[in-house]
């Protein structure tokens, strides 16, 4: 039968009118709000009850404080949003519209210096041989502890540094060298990458040589003219010749490159610790089989044209002192002084300062950095090269006092300041003549109360085995020189030294025709050895000046604890004047931040100018100078003038002498000297037999 139409809407209403009380019912019975003399039915009862239940919620709510921690958070996430959208227009944006924005702030870019060089006709000539420096190549692992499952042929130095973060200690333990052999621990295998990949950017976005290469490829160069030396720059320089036959395979490539070039030779550009690595190479190259590569006397004159040496340690820096002391240099003790024990603390497992000390310490190549010539070239108690010291004190019972006399418009003020005291146990001693000094000798004195029991310490340093009596007497020595900073190293830790001194040395020859300077330890001292044999070759030393460059320090006994460095930069003494030259413990002098003038320069200026014992040859030598000047605005990067040890590879005027030298150019060619520092001046005070 069929129903009408209103009987449906009745039954349906009705239906839902019910559901909607039930449903009304059982929310009530969960809130404390409900009054219990309300009926449960009607409409006007519903809304009713549905109005009490909303009003203290939105009290609630209102009156919810905004605590710190939220403000925290929100910001942060901000940040992070901000960063990781900028981060996507970057990688999704076309490359010319970053180039456009610069355009607009900054007006029209200047050329690359290869696309301004191909325009006046520069091509590709002679082949280039590039030679990394410390830390910059990269290093990947063939064979590991359990840990590093999965990291086979994988970077662990270089790039991302992801393993680091993952598994810092599983990192540090592929990445330190044995400490008795100076190799690889058993059953790890970490090689050098190879190619030009191997050191064009350090990490990702910071380059080393890409800027180089991109520009040598705008006048024509390609893969086949270029070859990138890669080593393995933690160990020491011989032993990349007997673990990786690296030496070797310099000689092999650089003959290959000569050969498939119509006789041409290359023009060689070492960087940094690459430097001396060169200087080495050159040695070994021309050694008698087995000791050396057997290239004969004439090899280097036949395959090098010239040798531009970049931001070149050629004596050392002052910075190595720092890094074997206590681990620190400016930027890592201005960090433990703003943040008191963050470095020392256990971080995830990670003992950072003393992880870190085990680490460089097992690297045997940085023994290379030492500053080498002793007191010669870097002063003494109460001189310098690079002020002119005005003694008074003997006379007038004052200190002594300096003055400035660099030509590079005077970067820092050196009242007070003497160069030569490369360490100093407070602001004092730094100061005062050495007439007026007591020093102890620390050398006698016996190490026998340990501070810690070994047992107690994860990570085992030599400063362990020192007590209280023999840090003391390390203080009480008040100033160390470059005459007695080896005693000092060789005092706190015998068995790193005795390992270094194995490979390296740092004095100055007095016979270099003594057969003991035959020996490979002495090979890449340009004070102990000679130039090959090669007066069309012609070298360069290219430096940057004009930033505060690392020159000595001030030191302070820590505070005695279990397992810790016991001494520290005493980041708590500046200058008497806002301009001093000595800031947060650290005494600077002109360079680019890394090397002191004095060691990039000297070689050149003095050392090999004409000929001389160290140059028999007479090989033509050039002092060429960057005068530092910071990026215009962020979009520059880096800068294109920047004269800092690394951004020094990314200096548009560099790169135009290397590529006009490239392009077969002479030193004549592109101007011989150019110099804004007093690096002629300094080098005359340094009295040195020729």
């Amino acid at each position: 039968m069929n129903k009408p139409l209103s009987f449906y809407r009745s039954y349906f209403l009705s239906k839902t009118m019910s559901f909607l009380r039930r449903r009304n019912s059982t929310d009530s019975s969960k809130t404390r709000i409900a009054d219990p003399n309300i009926e449960k039915d009607g409409a006007d009862d519903d809304d009713k009850k549905k109005d009490q239940y909303k009003i203290p919620q939105r009290r609630n709510s209102g009156s919810k404080k905004w605590s710190c921690w939220d403000n925290c958070c929100w910001f942060i996430g901000f940040i992070c949003s901000i960063w990781w959208f900028c981060l996507f227009l970057y990688n999704t944006m076309p490359d010319s519209v970053p180039q456009f924005v610069t355009m607009a702030i900054t007006g029209p870019l200047p050329d690359p210096p290869g696309v301004k060089l191909r325009k006046e006709g520069l091509t590709a000539n002679h082949p280039v041989v590039l030679v990394p420096g410390v830390v910059t190549g990269g290093l990947e692992l063939w064979e590991g502890r359990h840990c590093a499952e999965g990291l086979l042929g994988k970077r662990l130095w270089g790039g991302s540094f992801g393993e680091f973060y993952k598994r810092p200690l599983c990192w540090l333990e592929h990445i330190s060298l044995d400490n008795d052999t100076g190799f690889d621990p058993p059953g790890i295998r970490v090689r050098p990458v190879t190619g030009l990949v191997a050191a064009d950017y350090f990490a990702t976005g910071y380059f080393v040589w890409a800027v180089v290469i991109a520009n040598l490829a705008h006048i024509g160069y390609e893969e086949k003219s270029l070859y990138m030396a890669a080593y393995d720059w933690r160990l020491s320089f011989q032993n990349t010749e007997i673990r990786d036959q690296s030496l070797t395979r310099i000689k092999s490539n650089i003959e290959l490159l000569v050969a498939t070039h119509g006789g041409k030779k290359v023009v060689v550009l070492p960087h940094s610790m690459g430097v001396q690595y060169f200087l080495h190479f050159m040695k070994w190259v021309e050694t008698p089989a087995p000791r050396g590569g057997g290239g004969g006397p004439d090899w280097c004159a036949k395959h090098i044209k010239a040798i531009m040496n970049i931001g070149a340690p050629f004596l050392g820096s002052p910075k190595s002192i720092a890094l074997h002391f206590s681990i620190e240099v400016r930027d890592i003790a201005a960090l433990r002084a703003q943040a008191p024990g963050l470095l020392d603390k256990d971080v995830l497992g990670l003992q950072t300062f003393k992880h870190l000390m085990r680490m460089f310490r097992t690297w045997d190549a940085t023994f290379s950095m030492i500053p080498k010539g002793g007191e010669t070239i870097w002063g003494g108690l109460d001189w310098s090269p690079e002020t002119e010291t005005v003694n008074n004190s003997a006379k007038k019972g004052t200190d002594n006092s300096t003055r400035n006399t660099g030509g590079n418009g005077n970067i820092c003020d050196t009242k007070g300041v003497n160069y030569g005291r490369l360490i100093s146990f407070s602001k004092d001693w730094a100061e005062t003549h050495s007439s007026k000094i007591e020093r102890v000798d620390f050398k006698h004195v016996a190490k026998g109360d340990k501070l810690t029991n070994s047992s107690n310490c994860d990570i085992w340093l030599e400063y362990h085995e020192m007590g209280n009596r023999a840090i003391k007497a390390v203080a009480d020595h008040k100033v160390y020189t470059a005459g007695s900073i080896l005693d000092l190293l060789h005092y706190v830790a015998p068995k790193l030294m005795a390992r270094g001194a194995s490979h390296f040395s740092y004095g100055i020859a007095d016979d270099l025709d003594d057969p003991k300077y035959d020996q490979y330890k002495y090979w890449s001292n340009p004070l102990e050895t000679k130039l090959p044999n090669a007066p069309d070759m012609e070298i360069y030393s290219l430096y940057g000046v004009g930033l505060p460059t690392e020159r000595g320090y001030i030191y302070k006994v820590a505070p005695p604890s279990d397992c810790s460095i016991p001494f520290q930069i005493d980041t708590s003494v500046d200058g008497d004047s806002e301009d001093s030259c000595l800031r947060g413990g650290v005494f600077s002098g002109d360079g680019d931040e890394t090397v002191p003038i004095i060691s990039t320069g000297f070689m050149c200026a003095k050392g090999w100018r004409g000929k001389t014992r160290f140059n028999p040859s007479g090989i033509r030598t050039y002092n060429r100078e960057y005068k530092h000047a910071p990026p215009a605005n962020l979009l520059e990067g880096r800068g294109t003038q920047s004269g800092s040890h690394v951004d020094l590879l990314g200096n548009f005027a560099l790169i135009e002498d290397v590529l006009r030298v490239a392009a077969g150019a002479t030193g004549e060619d592109i101007g011989g000297d150019r110099v804004y520092s007093d690096i002629f001046k300094w080098s005359e005070r340094i009295n040195i037999k020729l």
